[in-house]
């Protein structure tokens, strides 16, 4: 039951002093805090907890002992190494009992991804986390989930928009309790040949963890750095020299190769210089990427209606360097995007020294790689073998990268207004740099803006209100103010529903039921006598026959029906609720005192015995009232005063009238009473 009124406010920022713990929403990087890469945000809310990405150089016992026993499900955003390669060993190697999704790409292409590390990987076998069978069955235990479909765990429900980026990449929302929570990943709002922008989420999240890889730097526009990249290719290649693009396997590869096939389409002069996408993926990736078309923007799925955009004219695939026939200019595609090692490295090493030849460092390169190394051109590299060798190859920085610049940062920022903005998978230098731009740029409205390191927890205080909606048949109407409405309180996860018993089917897996009770009491006495007492104490008594077996009964306050099932038994029948249990209790007692033998009454103690039982009845008339309101006290003029929610009723024992400023109190306090006196009425013994 509940009382309409002005709705309150689904969420309130708290005082820290009246703080709850239950109100206490928790958010700590475990990776991506001040850094670039091993995404992992702990996320702890109303005894919940979420981890969105999974980073791959977790502390093993933070993995293995803690993470697993605190958390409800994974959420993955996309399948680059430094956000899912974690995830076998979670999954297998731990005792995580929890759900992890992601989207129907990432899935595919995980497995493509992990199983290709594993292979390549140069460390022994003993010191692997984890082989290609935990990788395998892994993926039985992963749930796939659409774009924009909601899914709802322990209560938590959560949901997922494009993010760009990568194929299959996803924004995931999370709602605890009414808190939602956006959590970007990996997100960028420009589209590019073959995948959409990341999507606005229709309504503001109260906190915002995000991405903020580059910072305060701009992007060129696209088609800038497009013909600067086409022009260096064709220009080193009219010079015979040979191009290096290291670029990850997967993501920006395919938006590099769409470049390339274009522009060798539309160049019949360079049809005789072969373009390579070197990587032991690359058959499997096009094969992905032709299955996924639907996920990637407008202008690929209208080519994909006429010839397939990834079944590439002018690109051939390359296993390896043992297979590649060096013999004039070329543009090779390769992996890994850093220089660190594999075939990218190999083919750096052989083409350094040559001024005629070129590297193209196409996307975000981290710290302390050769990649970032050679972007200031020194004069001096040092090869896999130890030795060193003069740079002489040009080196162009071209960044193609599907991460979101500043500008795309402060229009999605700006377009949400989250009250709350947390900075993630950002160097510290550039993060600190976007942080205080943003400040300024919010400075207007009351937003917090923090960047936490790695295990450095951040903590916000809310406090999610407890409404109730009423559905179903008691939402047909819409109540008045002050107007009382009466149906059953159904809670499901941290939601509240009022609904018609005759709905709970409907709207939830409950079902009602009806609890028929019967009692046989022995009694040999008259029936008519149980119908006089009876008379006394209830203003509702009807004599009725049983029309199929010709038994008197009784029917009391149209709640208990009593029969004289034989001249020495009579039974009880009744529909179990509070009352009628209350009234059957009565009669039960009523009859019991009507059948025993009366004992031998003493004058003198009569009038004691009445004190003692009138004492008994007041504790028992206390006891029933705070069972039904709660706090109950004894007041001024011997007054009951009774406190429900904040009003209070004052109730004379004697007279049992009820004051009270709230009215639907008062009439409660006074029909408990009434019936509570009639339950405890004591029956006087007959003298015979």
């Amino acid at each position: 039951m509940a009382s309409t009124g002005q709705p309150p406010s689904s969420l309130k920022r708290r005082d820290s002093s009246v703080t709850r713990e239950g109100d206490q929403l928790i958010i700590t990087p475990l990776g991506a805090g001040n850094e670039v890469g091993r995404s992992c945000v702990y996320m702890s809310y109303k005894g919940k907890t979420i981890l969105p990405t999974r980073a791959w150089r977790l502390c093993h016992t933070l993995m293995r002992l803690i993470l697993p026993a605190l958390t409800c499900f994974l959420l993955h955003s996309s399948f680059h190494l430094d956000h899912a390669a974690s995830l076998p060993y979670f999954l297998e190697k731990t005792t995580f009992k929890g759900r992890v999704f992601m989207t129907h790409a990432t899935k595919a292409i995980y497995k493509l991804l992990l199983s290709d590390y594993v292979k390549v990987s140069k460390v022994s076998v003993e010191d692997m986390l984890y082989d290609e069978q935990d990788i395998l069955r892994s993926m039985d235990k992963i749930e796939v989930i659409d774009f924009h479909q909601t899914v709802e765990v322990n209560g938590i429900r959560f949901w997922c928009y494009t993010a760009g980026h990568v194929l299959g990449a996803a924004m995931f929302m999370v709602d605890i309790a009414g808190v939602r929570v956006l959590y970007t990943g990996d997100y960028s709002r420009e589209e590019d040949r073959h995948l959409r922008a990341a999507e606005l989420p229709q309504f503001s999240p109260d906190i915002c963890i995000i991405e903020s890889t580059y910072g305060v730097q701009l992007h060129q526009p696209r088609h800038v750095r497009e013909k600067r990249f086409t022009d260096v290719i064709h220009n080193t290649i009219s010079q015979g020299g040979r191009i290096l693009i290291p670029a990850f396997a997967l993501g920006r590869a395919q938006e590099l190769l769409l470049i390339l096939d274009e522009y060798w389409s539309n160049h019949p002069e360079l049809h005789n210089i072969p373009i390579y996408y070197a990587s032991p993926l690359a058959k499997r990736c096009m094969a992905v990427y032709q299955t996924y078309i639907n996920a990637m923007n407008e202008r690929i799925r209208s080519q994909f209606a006429n010839s397939n955009p990834f079944d590439f004219k002018h690109i051939s695939p390359l296993k390896s360097i043992e297979n590649f026939d060096d013999v004039g200019p070329s543009v090779v595609m390769a992996s890994p995007n850093g220089l660190q090692s594999g075939f990218s490295r190999q083919l750096f090493d052989k083409w350094c020294s040559d001024k005629k030849n070129a590297c193209v460092i196409p996307g975000y390169v981290v710290e302390g790689t050769l990649a970032k190394t050679i972007i200031n051109e020194p004069k001096e590299v040092t090869l896999m073998n130890g030795l060193t060798a003069p740079l002489n190859m040009q080196v162009h920085y071209i960044s193609f990268s599907a991460h979101a610049d500043f500008a795309q940062t402060s229009t999605f920022l700006k377009e949400l207004m989250p009250p709350n903005i947390i900075l993630v998978h950002g160097e510290a230098n550039q993060m600190g740099r976007l942080k205080q731009k943003l400040i300024t740029q919010f400075s207007d409205s009351n937003t917090k803006i923090i960047s936490p390191k790695n295990c450095q927890s951040v903590e916000m205080y809310f406090n999610s209100e407890k409404m109730a909606k009423t559905i179903g048949r008691l939402a047909e109407k819409t109540p008045e103010i002050g107007e009382t409405v009466r149906g059953l309180l159904v809670k499901k996860g941290f939601t509240y529903q009022i609904m018609a018993p005759d709905d709970l089917h409907v709207f939830s897996q409950l079902s009602t039921a009806n609890i028929n009770q019967r009692i046989t009491i022995p009694y040999s006495g008259a029936f008519g006598v149980i119908k006089h007492r009876l008379k006394q104490i209830y203003e509702s008594v009807e004599s009725l026959v049983d029309e199929e077996t010709e038994i008197c009964t009784l029917r009391v306050h149209d709640k208990v029906t009593v029969k004289q099932d034989s001249d020495k038994h009579i039974s009880l029948h009744w529909t179990s609720d509070p009352i009628s249990d209350m009234v059957s209790d009565s009669i039960v007692s009523l009859v019991l005192n009507i059948s025993r033998e009366g004992p031998k009454l003493v004058i003198e103690s009569e009038e004691m015995k009445s004190e003692e039982n009138g004492k008994k009845v007041e504790k028992v008339i206390h006891a029933l009232l705070v069972s039904l309101f709660g706090v109950v006290k004894l007041g001024e003029n011997g007054k009951m005063v009774i406190s429900v929610d904040g009003d209070v009723a004052h109730l004379d024992k004697e007279t049992g009238d009820v004051d009270s400023e709230n009215a639907s109190l008062k009439d409660r306090v006074k029909m408990a009473y009434r019936r509570i006196q009639s339950a405890v009425k004591l029956i006087p013994l007959s003298e015979s």
